[in-house]
């Protein structure tokens, strides 16, 4: 799967990256679903961006699927394969596999993950109903206007003079 002259020291740090991208992805997840209940509250445009919105919920149907099925994420996959190029068994860590290993992986049954997985994507498609996502159009001050930042201009009034 890797390059047969990767070097041991390589392996190992792009394993390192490998789980501090991962550990990313879990924070997305998981943060996500607060910030945009607490922004579509306190009235941040941000959190209804169309694109931040589907890829988060694309995002967790993809991990509650993969749970359903029974696989681990491709990441965790290919950071494993680059421990064993690296010649790390479970007793040897680098700090930031020793860290974020046990901030992301869990120590439960299948099951438990396939539960969690699936309640939480059940959350994510519950706050895009709460906090919907706006659609954007050609046109930038429309969209301005469809999320409430602008207003329309009054309408006109006919003049007294002529």
């Amino acid at each position: 799967m890797w390059d047969p002259n990767l070097s041991p020291a390589t392996a190992a740090l792009l394993a390192d990256a490998l789980l501090a991208l991962h550990t990313g992805i879990a924070a997305f997840v998981v943060g996500l679903v607060p910030l945009v209940l607490l922004g579509g509250a306190l009235g941040w445009r941000w959190v209804r961006h169309a694109g931040l919105r589907i890829g988060h919920l694309g995002l967790m149907v993809f991990i509650a699927a993969q749970a359903w099925l029974g696989q681990l994420c491709p990441l965790t996959v290919w950071e494993q394969a680059l421990r064993r190029a690296a010649g790390q068994g479970s007793y040897r860590e680098s700090f930031i596999e020793h860290w974020l290993s046990r901030l992301l992986y869990w120590d439960a049954p299948g099951w438990m993950f396939v539960v969690a997985y699936t309640a939480f994507t059940v959350i994510v498609a519950l706050a895009w109903w709460w906090v919907r996502p706006t659609r954007r159009t050609q046109d930038p001050a429309t969209d301005l206007r469809i999320e409430g930042a602008l207003r329309a201009p009054p309408p006109s009034r006919p003049s007294a003079h002529r």
